[in-house]
């Protein structure tokens, strides 16, 4: 469980690191170009959740985001002692960007975005780990669990033929 949270901690400290540099070193909605013609490091304050929706309710969205943020944080608590290993990694991927974000909100207004792959809205960070973290957790749900079957050290040698017991 403390690997889980390091993980959240990681992905909190990542993303706000990323985006202290990102303030220091861009100016708002002017693009440096990294891969030319593919990345560009566009710096953007988004009032809105994903690509710039409900931006005009930001006090409304913030509470919601905190109320939603809390049980998020409930539910992966809970979940870690009964989750896939897979479904624990997205859990933690998906809190930390939500926390990451939310600190922005709290701190900005507005959520700092700076990613831009040209083909696709601006994003971050926490926005990508939230992103992985759901495709992790999805694949967790999909993937079937595995049953322990009992071993039994009488037939372990003789997986395919009977042993002279059972003829």
């Amino acid at each position: 469980m403390i690997f889980f949270y390091g993980l959240v901690g990681f992905v909190v400290l990542t993303d706000q690191f990323s985006k202290f540099l990102a303030l220091r070193y861009l100016s708002l909605q002017t693009s440096i170009s990294v891969i030319p013609q593919v990345l560009d490091l566009t710096l953007l304050m988004n009032p809105g959740v994903a690509f710039g929706l409900f931006s005009g309710y930001t006090p409304i969205l913030f509470g919601v985001i905190t109320i939603s943020l809390a049980f998020l944080f409930l539910f992966v608590n809970r979940s870690h002692h009964d989750s896939s290993l897979l479904a624990r990694w997205g859990l933690s991927l998906i809190l930390g960007g939500a926390i990451g974000n939310w600190i922005d909100r709290l701190r900005f207004d507005a959520v700092i975005d700076f990613i831009d792959f040209r083909i696709w809205p601006v994003f971050n960070l926490a926005d990508s780990a939230i992103s992985i973290g759901v495709c992790l957790y999805i694949l967790s749900m999909l993937k079937p669990e595995r049953t322990n079957i009992p071993h039994s050290d009488e037939h372990s040698e003789n997986i395919c033929f009977p042993t002279e017991k059972e003829k």
